[in-house]
Parts: C-alpha cells; sequence; structure tokens
C-alpha cells in the first residue's frame, strides 16, 4: 500500500479492490480500514458515515462506467441511435458480468448515499448516474422518431431488461434455464430486450 497517497483517495482505492475481489459483503468500515493502516476510526475524518464511503467507492465505478460508454459510442462512429443504444446495452451488460461486485454496489441505493445529504465535499452520487440514464433516453427518443410512447419509460424499461440480463445471468439463472451457457447467447438476449423495448432492427 503506498502511503504517500491522500488518506481519502486510499481509503477508495482499498474498498475499490475490496468490492472488485470479494464483493459487497467484504466493504466494512473496519476492514477497509485495516488493509489501508490506518485505525478503525480514522475513516471519520474524510467519511462520516459508512454510506458516505461506500457512495465514494461507487462513484469509482460510475466513472469506469461512463468511460465505456464513451468508448462504446465512440467505437460506432456516426451510426444510429439504434447502433448505439447497441453499443451502450453492451457495455453494460459486459461491465456488469466482468465487475459484478461494483455493478452490485452501484445499484444498492440502500447502501449508498445517492442525494449528498452527507457534507461530503463530493458530488451527489446522483450526478453520476443521471448523465447515463439521460443518455439513454435521448437515445431511445431518437429511436422512435414517431412518437410512440414515452422515451423516459421506454428507456427505464429497456434498463431493467438489461440489468436483469446481466444479473440473472451472472446469478446462473439464465444458463440453468436455458440448458446453455455460451457467453454468445448474452448478446442474443440483450438483443432481444432492445427488439421488445424499440422493435426489431430494419436491418433484422
Amino acid at each position: 500500500m503506498d502511503h504517500g497517497i491522500p488518506l481519502r483517495e486510499r481509503l477508495i482505492d482499498v474498498g475499490v479492490e475490496l468490492v472488485l475481489t470479494e464483493g459487497t459483503g467484504a466493504l466494512g468500515l473496519r476492514e477497509i480500514a485495516r488493509r489501508a493502516g490506518v485505525s478503525h476510526g480514522a475513516p471519520r475524518r474524510w467519511f462520516p458515515t459508512h454510506h458516505a464511503l461506500l457512495s465514494a467507492i461507487a462513484h469509482r465505478g460510475f466513472a469506469d462506467l461512463a468511460g465505456r460508454f464513451a468508448a462504446a459510442t465512440a467505437g460506432t462512429g456516426a451510426g444510429s441511435p439504434r447502433e448505439q443504444v447497441r453499443a451502450l446495452a453492451g457495455a453494460y451488460v459486459g461491465y456488469a458480468l466482468e465487475h459484478r461486485g461494483m455493478f452490485e454496489l452501484m445499484f444498492r441505493h440502500d447502501l449508498l448515499d445517492s442525494t449528498g445529504q452527507q457534507d461530503t465535499g463530493q458530488p451527489r452520487l446522483r450526478d453520476s448516474t443521471q448523465p447515463l440514464f439521460r443518455l439513454l433516453v435521448s437515445l431511445v427518443s431518437r429511436c422512435r422518431e414517431d412518437g410512440d410512447g414515452d422515451a423516459e419509460v421506454i428507456a427505464a424499461a429497456l434498463w431493467a431488461g438489461l440489468h436483469g440480463t446481466a444479473q440473472l445471468w451472472g446469478w446462473g439463472s439464465l444458463p440453468l434455464a436455458l440448458g446453455d451457457g455460451r457467453e454468445e447467447l448474452v448478446g442474443r438476449i440483450v438483443d432481444a430486450v432492445l427488439d421488445a423495448h424499440l422493435g426489431r432492427a430494419a436491418d433484422a
């Protein structure tokens, strides 16, 4: 552990490593402090509550996911809105399966200070999540230029479908139900989720 790193960042670094390797159950305040090489009361200087520290850890996850979204949409070039949604969907489910512990933490709002009510001097977690959802809403709206339906509700339903796909595959439920654990099936399920909410692609 590099003790030249400021304590606040060191605590977050430890938390990120823990959640990536051992899951959300390992994110006890005492364990994070122990691995950071400080007393169990030291984190309170920077994080008034356990929720505030977990939120800072989740911020890292959302920053990583936002970077993947940017890379995915850049990879589509001047692709259609539908192609961009597919790229985002693949990045989202891929991140979930690659970083299951962090993915779980990011959406466990019972563990997080999502509204920034704790005075930590840091941006609210909501400010990290809303731009990603607004991007999806914008793309969904452009996919449905006929105005059929509420783009925000459709985007929320699409997100729920993708999130459920990621969780059920990660838990082994979908491979069990399908009798097939081949990873290429995940992409087909993602395509089916998009078809269900956006209609079939023009070239399908």
